[in-house]
């Protein structure tokens, strides 16, 4: 087992959702804060070679978060962006960390790297089975490089890289932006707002029959540091939780615990996305012992009591 505490980490995205809370696992395994290094992309763009040299100056493990990122409505309108600056980022930071002779390369893929119509649940081995669903296909295919990338510089050069795969994530400190916002956040932010209007329905995109398995953001950061000091596979490894919730179900339990009573309308003219998704977590707790803790109503729960406060707040400033 890697022991991290004695390492120096890159943690690109460290000051964002999931990179904060990996952070402050690392932390708590004992790994000294001086010793975490979080670049941040108004001084360090990691698209342009000289600030991925900066970045992995020095340092034993780089763990890659760092991503451009959004929900559906935002993958549909910045497809090239998506593409661009997901690859650029991670193929020049892993060659990079190789020429710097960095020990072990942790590379952050997505779950919309898998096909669309992939069997439920998601096997490592189904990931080159077919084309990802087309509204996350460039952001998907930009990440998916990454496990190419990872699995031809161990067989070349001995980098010992590894991809993991993080199924949706959420929890405390999401972005509730509804421009750039995944759907859990997005479906809290709106259903509280229409309660603050006094607004009786509340419209959400699709049918409501696509199925998501989401993974509680404490979860996801456990996962991530864990295969950082246990897994060195060349394979990929899926990090989730092994449930799975229709879009319906995730409304009605965001609406329960809001305390909303209006109607939910579905606009059916918006895409759904991918029809499922829930991963086979076999692969993770085999290799590192890693299990989902935390239940997908309870992380909701702890999700929508963050978001009532911060927005009292915000509020009161």
């Amino acid at each position: 087992m890697l022991d991290l505490t004695r390492k120096s980490i890159l943690l690109t995205g460290g000051s964002g959702f999931l990179g904060s809370w990996v952070r402050r696992t690392l932390i708590a395994r004992g790994v000294p804060e001086r010793h975490i290094f979080v670049p941040r992309s108004a001084s360090l763009d990691l698209r342009e070679w000289i600030n991925c040299e900066r970045a992995v100056d020095g340092q034993d493990v780089v763990i890659h978060l760092a991503g451009n990122v959004g929900g559906i409505g935002y993958n549909r309108e910045h497809p090239g962006e998506l593409f661009y600056d997901n690859l650029m980022m991670g193929a020049q930071l892993m060659e990079a960390a190789r020429l710097a002779g960095v020990e072990k390369f942790v590379a952050i893929g997505t779950v919309c790297a898998y096909p669309k119509h992939t069997p439920v649940p998601f096997n490592e081995a189904s990931l080159w089975d077919g084309y990802p669903e087309e509204t996350n296909a460039p952001y998907g295919l930009a990440k998916k490089m990454l496990l190419v990338q990872a699995q031809a510089y161990r067989q070349q050069y001995g980098l010992n890289a590894i991809y993991l795969l993080p199924v949706n994530l959420f929890g405390p400190e999401d972005n509730f932006d509804p421009s750039s916002s995944h759907v859990i956040p997005a479906l809290i932010r709106r259903i509280a707002e229409a309660m603050d209007a006094g607004q009786d329905e509340v419209v959400v995109w699709g049918t409501g029959s696509a199925s998501r398995e989401f993974l509680y953001i404490e979860d996801a950061a456990e996962g991530i540091v864990r295969a950082t000091e246990r897994y060195d596979g060349p394979e990929p490894m899926n990090i989730g939780a092994g449930r799975e919730m229709t879009i319906r179900e995730l409304v009605a339990t965001i609406s329960r615990l809001l305390g909303y009573k209006g109607r939910i309308r579905w606009d059916a003219t918006k895409p759904d996305g991918q029809p499922r998704r829930m991963l086979d977590t076999s692969r993770a707790e085999r290799e590192c012992g890693f299990r989902a803790k935390v239940a997908t109503e309870e992380g909701l729960r702890r999700t929508v009591e963050w978001y009532r406060t911060a927005r009292t707040v915000a509020h009161a400033r």
